[in-house]
């Protein structure tokens, strides 16, 4: 109980609810910085369920990690020991193993694609796979399109990558796609990244821009390869106790509140896209800034035709396939 332990600290140290008649608190975990845009979505989440509930409900935030990486913090959520959290795409393929199918290097063609599959029906029926788990997944968020950086030299193409050792989130998919090209590839829970970075335990990573900047990884890694290989999505997802607890009012109110926090967390992923790389650059990071998509996509055929067996072909010619 590690994780329940260190969070009542936490109360301790901002202090304890307060004592408002019908004032219910709760507390929201997510991974990143407050300048991120998980950030970003889980301060829209807090301010738009105070407004929709006429102050019957506080979200608490607790940033960069503080109740544990994702796999973790899912792992609290089921438990009920957390409230909310906004966690990325990154555990999920080893705890639903349907969702590995949005891991496939290079499925998507960009995040206006991605978007248009996450809000059609195929995002819906994939956002009520989470009560596999004991989940309620209240709306889609962003982490954003992947890229890769590394300290050792600039990657165009699949042979740029070879040899290379980088970490890769928690996922076999990203790990056997990774693989294909060559890539030392190993997982490793985000928080711990940095340092492994700094001490050179890997030569790169891959992550959306949004989370590259705010982590400062320009401080330990010297390419930027705009590669765009996986679309990073993020979900607002609450415990099922804490939901049960909702009237359906509420709970429409948290549904409506969700939905504005995954928008937010687009848009300052969509930003970071453009502004990020810009600073990047300007920090002294060398911007490759197209790949070799088609030759990317060769190094992955015999992976890919292991992905048709596992995830269905059908099921993703349909994602493909959308507009």
């Amino acid at each position: 109980m590690r994780i329940a332990a260190a969070l009542l600290g936490l109360c301790s140290i901002f202090g304890a609810p307060r004592a408002e008649a019908q004032e219910r608190v709760l507390r929201l975990g997510y991974l990143f910085s407050q300048s991120s845009q998980l950030g970003a979505g889980a301060e829209r989440f807090a301010s738009e369920v105070a407004k929709r509930t006429g102050g019957s409900y506080r979200v608490e935030l607790y940033p960069n990690g503080t109740v544990g990486g994702e796999v973790e913090t899912a792992e609290e959520l089921r438990q009920g020991h957390l409230d909310i959290a906004f966690i990325t795409s990154a555990p999920f393929s080893g705890i639903i193993p349907d969702f590995g199918v949005f891991d496939i290097p290079f499925l998507f063609r960009d995040a206006r694609h991605a978007h248009a599959v996450f809000d059609g029906p195929i995002g819906q029926d994939y956002l009520r796979k989470f009560q596999q788990k004991g989940l309620v997944a209240l709306a889609w968020g962003e982490n954003g399109m992947r890229h890769i950086t590394n300290a050792k030299r600039a990657v165009t193409t699949p042979e740029d990558l070879k040899g290379l050792s980088m970490r890769v989130p928690q996922s076999d998919i990203m790990l056997a796609g990774f693989r294909a090209f060559g890539v030392k590839a190993e997982p490793l829970a985000f928080p711990a990244l940095y340092g492994a970075l700094q001490s050179g335990r890997f030569d790169g990573q891959e992550n959306p821009i949004a989370v590259i900047t705010a982590s400062h990884f320009e401080k330990v890694q010297t390419h930027l390869t705009l590669s765009g290989h996986v679309y990073s999505w993020a979900a607002m997802i609450m415990s099922k106790s804490a939901w049960d607890a909702l009237g359906p009012a509420e709970q429409k109110a948290f549904v409506e509140a969700a939905k504005a926090a995954g928008q937010v967390s687009r848009e300052v992923a969509g930003r970071a896209e453009i502004e990020g790389v810009e600073s990047l650059r300007k920090a002294g990071m060398n911007v490759v800034a197209t790949v070799d998509r088609a030759a990317f996509e060769r190094s992955l055929q015999t992976t890919t035709a292991e992905f048709s067996k596992t995830f269905g072909a059908e099921t993703i010619r349909q994602i493909k396939s959308v507009r």
